[in-house]
């Protein structure tokens, strides 16, 4: 897994990281909200197997929204901060359906 060092690359990525096997019955939409320097909005669809990556909004109402800075989140993806701990100490906020944010894991090698 390549080191990133921006969110851009992560989202230029994801993709060839998913991991369809994983998510053969799952179907959601996710909006990532980064915050801070090269930060943005994000939005991936998972249906039935399949990936899609944007910018911005996603094209329809997000399951779940998931707002974290740019550090944390780099950090989360690089492996040098863990997803739960992230969650626990507020660096990470989640909105929606929780369920998803522990798929994601699964979803994606990253």
């Amino acid at each position: 897994m390549p080191s990133f060092t921006n969110v851009k690359d992560i989202f230029d990525n994801m993709c060839t990281q998913f991991q369809a096997d994983k998510a053969q019955n799952d179907n959601a939409t996710i909006q990532f909200d980064i915050t801070g320097d090269s930060g943005g909005k994000w939005w991936a669809q998972v249906a039935n197997g399949t990936c899609n990556i944007g910018a911005g909004e996603a094209p329809s109402a997000a399951d779940m929204t998931l707002i974290a800075s740019t550090e944390d989140y780099l950090a989360m993806i690089n492996g040098e901060l863990k997803p739960m701990d992230a969650f626990m100490k507020g660096k990470v906020r989640v909105k929606g359906n929780m369920t998803l944010a522990m798929k994601l894991q699964s979803w994606f090698a990253m």
